[in-house]
């Protein structure tokens, strides 16, 4: 029986080291008048514009040589995807990218301006393993799967470890949830350098297969995720579900509207571009979901379609 490799913290702190080159270390907002004590890492301001830089790089910069080689494959619906491909790039490997049919067109553009080769396929979570399987047997490429690799976990905490060195311990951390990678980062490193900090995940209502999982200790299915949150549809691994019920204090869900409205108060009080994924901890806080005087919350992505913004009619 081979048993399952789980990042702990030093995995972290390595991973921070590695990918320093390749990243950026994206600034750190404070709220004020209501929001104040309230502390946004900004991972919209990310390369390719989202935190997924991070696992991407350390994923893809881990490989020995002559596996990297052959290349790398994922499926994305568009922030992993555009990471990875970036990250290919930057080592000078190709990047195998299957996207389903609908993802935003910003995200495919950003996977082809890196190099991707792009693959299209249905919408549904078998769908895309089943091709990513196909092209990693055609193309001798190894996958790097968007939330379920040890490598890809320890590289989504090293945003809450930069910020770890330049804010005090808050009372919460609130961080969005579709497949955990950055949830389980995140609390890897929160446990090990904030330990009187609740972490706390975040996801759509109509993408609440993290909070019944986190729940009932048993994974549940993603069927037909219905949220503006594209990037919150995919569902817990065994892997991220394992650390999650460890390491996290609490799963809540939020509504669309209050996803809309918190993308729009993000906007027009910082001044900040944000994906609707990005607006799901803020809408925790609107929606009275999570309380705290002190809260750090990580904006997760900036990928948006501006012609499609949720207000806008």
């Amino acid at each position: 029986m081979v048993l399952p490799i789980d990042p702990c913290f030093e995995d972290i702190v390595a991973a921070a080291g590695r990918i320093a080159p390749y990243i950026r270390r994206t600034p750190v907002l404070v709220g004020d008048g209501d929001w104040s004590g309230i502390h946004f890492k900004c991972e919209n301001l990310q390369a390719i514009g989202a935190f997924k830089a991070r696992g991407a790089c350390n994923a893809v910069f881990s490989l020995p040589e002559r596996v990297a080689a052959r290349g790398v494959v994922t499926h994305s619906s568009g922030n992993h995807a555009a990471a990875l491909a970036r990250a290919a790039r930057l080592r000078g490997v190709p990047a195998y990218i299957v996207m389903p049919r609908g993802a935003p067109a910003i995200k495919r553009a950003a996977v082809e301006y890196w190099g991707g080769t792009v693959t299209e396929c249905e919408p549904t979570l078998a769908a895309r393993e089943a091709i990513a399987a196909a092209l990693c047997e055609r193309t001798g490429g190894v996958l790097v799967h968007p939330y379920d690799d040890p490598d890809v976990i320890a590289g989504q905490g090293t945003a809450l470890l930069e910020l770890t060195e330049e804010i005090a311990e808050p009372e919460i951390v609130l961080v969005p949830v579709g497949g955990g990678g950055l949830l389980a980062g995140t609390a890897l490193t929160a446990r090990a350098r904030w330990p009187g900090a609740r972490v706390i995940g975040v996801e759509p209502i109509g993408a609440d297969d993290a909070a019944r999982s986190w729940s009932s200790g048993v994974l549940q299915p993603q069927l037909a995720p219905a949220t503006m949150a594209d990037g919150l549809r995919g569902a817990l691994s065994e892997r991220t579900l394992r650390l999650a019920r460890a390491q996290v204090d609490d799963i809540v869900t939020v509504s669309e509207d209050a996803i809309a409205t918190a993308m729009r108060q993000v906007f027009e009080r910082l001044k900040l571009v944000v994906e609707p994924s990005a607006a799901v901890p803020m809408a925790a806080l609107l929606e009275g979901r999570v309380t705290g005087a002190r809260a750090a919350m990580i904006l997760s992505g900036g990928n948006v379609d501006l012609n499609q913004l949720p207000w806008v009619k």
